[in-house]
């Protein structure tokens, strides 16, 4: 069955304040859906008695408006996703909807959001902190679900969770990847056909070389732009550009 796509926000409460009860899933997305966000929905299908997926492209975690703009947009596809996940509901709110306030309220975290990621794009986790606590306020689900891809944004969000004691549960779900082992990202239709030949490479120096260092020489030899490669507890995190395209991925060490 195809799901209910809302745009409005009032519509949405109304519909919200008929499930009393029930257990939610929520799988918060920009859209552009790929396999591993379909895992993502499948588990919060097994999981919960209603499904609600966002598609909402936040303008407030994009420092480079290039970025923004060269996002894909592919609401039909996403919606055929949907539909063949079991979807009940896609919400696709508007941004004076989401930022009523202009985005003057933000949330901000001091230390983790400014390492990584954070150093290399100042201000995206305030956007990201900031645009998943409204959604998990107006979703208010039983349990969320986020990538280890973007495993950063998850460590956040779900230190977020802990600190204004929201009652979600915020549920990892491993990263998927190509036969090849590129990690499943919107970001990847963007690749032209030498890029995406190259691509797999980056995985492949996260996981193989002994350090951080070796890694990044690595890639920066095999043509890669390399942001960063560093080692944090157990896990190797990454970022590099490829013909133009940002990709980012992190391994278990």
């Amino acid at each position: 069955m195809t799901p209910r796509v809302i745009r409005d926000l009032a519509e949405w409460r109304k519909l919200r304040s008929e499930w009393p009860g029930r257990t939610i899933g929520f799988v918060p997305t920009m859209g552009a859906l790929h396999e591993g966000h379909a895992s993502l929905l499948r588990r919060a299908r097994e999981e919960n008695e209603v499904v609600v997926l966002s598609i909402y492209v936040n303008p407030t975690q994009f420092n480079d408006p290039k970025d923004l703009e060269a996002y894909p947009a592919t609401l039909d596809q996403d919606v055929a996703v949907a539909t063949r996940e079991g979807v009940d509901v896609v919400l696709t709110p508007t941004y004076p909807q989401i930022y009523p306030d202009g985005f003057r309220y933000r949330v901000t975290e001091n230390q983790l959001a400014n390492e990584l990621e954070g150093a290399h794009r100042p201000g995206h986790f305030d956007g990201v902190l900031t645009v998943v606590l409204k959604l998990l306020n107006l979703v208010r689900p039983t349990r969320a679900y986020f990538g280890e891809k973007d495993h950063q944004q998850l460590s956040l969000v779900k230190g977020m969770a802990e600190a204004f004691f929201l009652e979600t549960e915020i549920v990892p779900c491993a990263t998927l990847r190509e036969n090849d082992g590129l990690a499943m990202s919107s970001r990847n239709v963007k690749l032209s056909r030498d890029a995406r030949e190259l691509a797999p490479r980056f995985a492949a120096a996260l996981f193989e070389a002994p350090t951080a260092t070796e890694a990044r020489m690595r890639l920066a030899k095999e043509g890669f732009e390399v942001d960063y490669v560093e080692d944090v507890a157990n896990r190797r995190y990454g970022a590099v550009r490829i013909g133009g395209v940002r990709l980012i991925d992190n391994v278990t060490r």
